[in-house]
Protein backbone atom coordinates (compact mmCIF):
# COMPACT_ATOMS: atom_id res chain seq x y z
CA UNK A 1 0.00 0.00 0.00
CA UNK A 2 1.24 3.34 -0.99
CA UNK A 3 0.43 6.73 -1.32
CA UNK A 4 -3.33 7.95 -0.77
CA UNK A 5 -5.93 6.12 -1.50
CA UNK A 6 -9.07 7.99 -3.39
CA UNK A 7 -11.40 8.54 -0.36
CA UNK A 8 -8.93 10.71 0.85
CA UNK A 9 -6.67 9.31 3.37
CA UNK A 10 -3.55 7.14 3.68
CA UNK A 11 -3.86 3.22 3.91
CA UNK A 12 -2.22 1.18 6.71
CA UNK A 13 -2.90 -2.30 7.52
CA UNK A 14 -2.65 -3.11 11.18
CA UNK A 15 -2.83 -6.05 13.22
CA UNK A 16 -2.80 -6.88 16.68
CA UNK A 17 -1.85 -9.92 18.40
CA UNK A 18 -0.67 -11.67 21.72
CA UNK A 19 1.67 -14.14 20.71
CA UNK A 20 1.18 -15.80 23.86
CA UNK A 21 5.02 -15.34 25.16
CA UNK A 22 6.11 -17.24 21.61
CA UNK A 23 5.00 -20.65 23.61
CA UNK A 24 3.33 -22.04 20.83
CA UNK A 25 4.39 -22.63 16.82
CA UNK A 26 6.64 -20.31 16.01
CA UNK A 27 7.06 -20.76 12.58
CA UNK A 28 3.11 -20.78 12.62
CA UNK A 29 3.06 -17.52 14.02
CA UNK A 30 5.49 -16.19 11.53
CA UNK A 31 3.53 -17.21 8.74
CA UNK A 32 0.29 -15.88 9.60
CA UNK A 33 2.32 -12.20 10.11
CA UNK A 34 3.82 -12.62 6.90
CA UNK A 35 0.74 -14.05 5.04
CA UNK A 36 -1.40 -10.34 5.81
CA UNK A 37 1.59 -8.27 5.27
CA UNK A 38 1.15 -5.35 7.87
CA UNK A 39 2.55 -2.30 8.11
CA UNK A 40 2.30 -2.52 11.68
CA UNK A 41 2.12 -5.10 14.84
CA UNK A 42 0.80 -4.28 18.20
CA UNK A 43 2.16 -6.92 20.15
CA UNK A 44 1.29 -8.10 23.30
CA UNK A 45 3.33 -10.96 25.51
CA UNK A 46 6.50 -9.92 23.36
CA UNK A 47 9.88 -10.27 25.21
CA UNK A 48 10.42 -9.05 28.41
CA UNK A 49 13.56 -10.77 29.86
CA UNK A 50 16.87 -12.10 29.30
CA UNK A 51 18.10 -11.16 26.36
CA UNK A 52 14.64 -9.29 25.30
CA UNK A 53 16.56 -6.47 22.80
CA UNK A 54 17.84 -9.55 20.53
CA UNK A 55 14.74 -11.46 20.96
CA UNK A 56 12.27 -9.05 19.89
CA UNK A 57 14.71 -8.36 16.73
CA UNK A 58 14.60 -12.27 15.86
CA UNK A 59 10.52 -11.70 16.51
CA UNK A 60 10.34 -8.60 14.32
CA UNK A 61 12.70 -10.39 11.46
CA UNK A 62 10.72 -13.80 11.09
CA UNK A 63 7.49 -11.29 11.15
CA UNK A 64 9.62 -9.01 8.13
CA UNK A 65 9.21 -5.92 10.41
CA UNK A 66 11.98 -4.02 12.57
CA UNK A 67 11.07 -2.78 16.27
CA UNK A 68 10.15 0.65 16.64
CA UNK A 69 9.31 0.61 20.76
CA UNK A 70 8.94 -1.39 23.37
CA UNK A 71 10.05 -4.73 25.00
CA UNK A 72 11.38 -4.97 29.20
CA UNK A 73 10.50 -1.55 29.35
CA UNK A 74 6.81 -1.68 28.32
CA UNK A 75 6.53 -5.02 29.97
CA UNK A 76 6.41 -7.17 26.51
CA UNK A 77 4.36 -4.74 24.65
CA UNK A 78 6.45 -4.58 21.73
CA UNK A 79 5.47 -2.02 18.56
CA UNK A 80 7.04 -3.59 15.40
CA UNK A 81 6.60 -1.70 11.85
CA UNK A 82 7.40 -1.79 8.27
CA UNK A 83 10.13 0.03 6.72
CA UNK A 84 7.12 2.11 5.29
CA UNK A 85 6.64 3.34 8.44
CA UNK A 86 9.06 6.09 9.61
CA UNK A 87 9.14 6.61 13.78
CA UNK A 88 9.38 9.72 14.99
CA UNK A 89 10.08 8.98 18.82
CA UNK A 90 8.81 6.19 21.53
CA UNK A 91 7.95 5.88 25.24
CA UNK A 92 7.07 3.07 27.03
CA UNK A 93 5.32 3.24 30.38
CA UNK A 94 5.17 1.39 33.29
CA UNK A 95 1.53 0.77 35.63
CA UNK A 96 1.95 0.94 39.08
CA UNK A 97 3.20 -2.56 40.27
CA UNK A 98 0.87 -4.48 42.83
CA UNK A 99 2.31 -6.75 45.10
CA UNK A 100 2.23 -10.32 44.47
CA UNK A 101 1.32 -9.59 40.66
CA UNK A 102 2.99 -8.96 37.24
CA UNK A 103 4.00 -5.77 36.65
CA UNK A 104 2.20 -4.37 33.41
CA UNK A 105 2.86 -1.60 31.08
CA UNK A 106 2.34 0.25 27.39
CA UNK A 107 4.39 1.25 24.61
CA UNK A 108 4.21 4.49 21.97
CA UNK A 109 5.28 5.10 19.16
CA UNK A 110 4.88 8.59 16.98
CA UNK A 111 4.75 6.88 13.49
CA UNK A 112 4.43 8.58 9.75
CA UNK A 113 3.50 6.98 6.71
CA UNK A 114 3.48 9.69 3.74
CA UNK A 115 2.21 12.43 4.95
CA UNK A 116 -0.11 11.34 7.88
CA UNK A 117 1.23 11.39 11.18
CA UNK A 118 -0.40 8.99 14.04
CA UNK A 119 0.31 7.43 17.59
CA UNK A 120 0.90 3.76 17.82
CA UNK A 121 0.02 2.26 20.87
CA UNK A 122 -0.01 -1.43 23.11
CA UNK A 123 -0.79 -2.63 26.23
CA UNK A 124 -1.88 -5.54 28.43
CA UNK A 125 -3.71 -5.12 31.35
CA UNK A 126 -3.88 -7.10 34.11
CA UNK A 127 -5.62 -10.67 34.83
CA UNK A 128 -7.12 -9.01 38.04
CA UNK A 129 -9.97 -7.35 37.84
CA UNK A 130 -9.08 -5.28 40.90
CA UNK A 131 -6.49 -3.71 39.32
CA UNK A 132 -7.56 -3.31 35.50
CA UNK A 133 -9.77 -0.06 36.08
CA UNK A 134 -6.62 1.99 37.58
CA UNK A 135 -4.55 0.40 34.48
CA UNK A 136 -7.41 1.24 32.30
CA UNK A 137 -7.69 5.24 33.56
CA UNK A 138 -3.87 5.77 33.03
CA UNK A 139 -3.86 4.34 29.53
CA UNK A 140 -6.85 6.70 28.63
CA UNK A 141 -5.02 9.54 30.31
CA UNK A 142 -1.38 9.36 28.25
CA UNK A 143 -4.02 8.77 25.09
CA UNK A 144 -6.11 11.59 26.03
CA UNK A 145 -3.29 14.04 26.31
CA UNK A 146 -2.36 12.63 22.51
CA UNK A 147 -2.99 15.35 19.90
CA UNK A 148 -1.99 12.94 17.15
CA UNK A 149 -4.43 10.39 15.33
CA UNK A 150 -4.27 7.29 17.75
CA UNK A 151 -4.01 3.51 16.76
CA UNK A 152 -4.20 1.45 19.67
CA UNK A 153 -4.54 -2.56 19.75
CA UNK A 154 -4.63 -3.77 22.95
CA UNK A 155 -5.46 -7.31 24.91
CA UNK A 156 -7.58 -5.82 27.54
CA UNK A 157 -8.63 -8.75 29.53
CA UNK A 158 -11.59 -7.88 29.75
CA UNK A 159 -14.62 -7.60 27.45
CA UNK A 160 -16.99 -4.99 25.69
CA UNK A 161 -19.46 -4.92 28.55
CA UNK A 162 -16.97 -4.18 31.34
CA UNK A 163 -15.78 -0.58 32.90
CA UNK A 164 -12.10 -1.33 31.52
CA UNK A 165 -13.13 -1.61 28.16
CA UNK A 166 -15.33 1.62 28.14
CA UNK A 167 -12.75 3.27 29.91
CA UNK A 168 -10.01 2.58 27.10
CA UNK A 169 -12.29 3.05 24.18
CA UNK A 170 -13.65 6.58 25.76
CA UNK A 171 -13.89 9.33 23.26
CA UNK A 172 -12.32 6.46 20.53
CA UNK A 173 -13.71 4.29 17.74
CA UNK A 174 -14.10 0.24 18.69
CA UNK A 175 -12.43 -1.38 15.17
CA UNK A 176 -15.01 -4.28 14.90
CA UNK A 177 -18.10 -1.96 15.75
CA UNK A 178 -17.29 0.19 12.99
CA UNK A 179 -17.09 -2.74 10.27
CA UNK A 180 -19.89 -4.39 11.93
CA UNK A 181 -18.20 -7.60 13.15
CA UNK A 182 -18.16 -6.94 17.10
CA UNK A 183 -19.90 -10.43 17.31
CA UNK A 184 -15.89 -12.11 16.27
CA UNK A 185 -14.27 -13.61 19.51
CA UNK A 186 -10.42 -13.62 20.20
CA UNK A 187 -10.08 -15.42 22.85
CA UNK A 188 -9.25 -18.85 23.29
CA UNK A 189 -8.66 -20.31 19.94
CA UNK A 190 -9.59 -23.57 20.98
CA UNK A 191 -12.57 -22.49 22.01
CA UNK A 192 -13.42 -19.14 20.95
CA UNK A 193 -15.93 -17.22 23.31
CA UNK A 194 -14.45 -13.81 24.44
CA UNK A 195 -13.55 -10.51 22.55
CA UNK A 196 -10.88 -8.85 24.93
CA UNK A 197 -8.59 -8.37 22.19
CA UNK A 198 -9.32 -4.78 21.35
CA UNK A 199 -8.32 -2.28 18.65
CA UNK A 200 -9.04 1.32 18.91
CA UNK A 201 -8.64 4.25 16.36
CA UNK A 202 -9.11 8.00 16.50
CA UNK A 203 -12.60 8.92 15.13
CA UNK A 204 -10.65 10.91 12.35
CA UNK A 205 -9.52 7.67 11.37
CA UNK A 206 -11.75 5.40 9.07
CA UNK A 207 -12.26 1.37 9.22
CA UNK A 208 -12.26 -0.04 5.78
CA UNK A 209 -12.34 -3.46 6.78
CA UNK A 210 -11.46 -5.53 10.23
CA UNK A 211 -11.02 -9.22 10.41
CA UNK A 212 -10.36 -11.78 13.34
CA UNK A 213 -7.98 -14.06 11.64
CA UNK A 214 -9.56 -17.47 12.33
CA UNK A 215 -7.12 -20.50 10.40
CA UNK A 216 -5.75 -23.59 11.32
CA UNK A 217 -2.12 -21.54 10.93
CA UNK A 218 -3.70 -19.17 14.00
CA UNK A 219 -4.71 -22.15 15.95
CA UNK A 220 -1.56 -23.10 16.25
CA UNK A 221 0.54 -19.98 16.51
CA UNK A 222 -0.52 -18.84 19.54
CA UNK A 223 -3.90 -19.01 22.01
CA UNK A 224 -5.53 -15.47 20.98
CA UNK A 225 -6.63 -14.78 17.26
CA UNK A 226 -4.66 -11.94 15.46
CA UNK A 227 -7.20 -9.10 15.05
CA UNK A 228 -6.68 -7.53 11.76
CA UNK A 229 -7.82 -3.91 10.18
CA UNK A 230 -7.44 -1.94 7.19
CA UNK A 231 -7.41 2.14 8.27
CA UNK A 232 -7.05 5.17 6.37
CA UNK A 233 -5.29 7.66 8.01
CA UNK A 234 -6.35 11.52 7.94
CA UNK A 235 -3.51 13.67 6.26
CA UNK A 236 -2.89 16.97 8.48
CA UNK A 237 -3.63 19.96 6.98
Amino acid sequence: MTGADQRGGVPLRVVSYNVHSQRDDTAALAAVVRAVAPDVVVVQEGPRRFRWRQRSAALAESFGLVVAAGGLPSLGNLLLTSLRVRVLGSRCRRFPLTPGRHLRGAAYARCRVGPADFLLAGSHLSTDPAERPGQAALLRRDLAAETLPVVLGADLNDGPDSVTWRTVGEGLTDAAVAACAADRHTYPCTDPRRRIDALFVDPRVTVVGYDVVDTPQTRRASDHFPVLADLLLPVAG
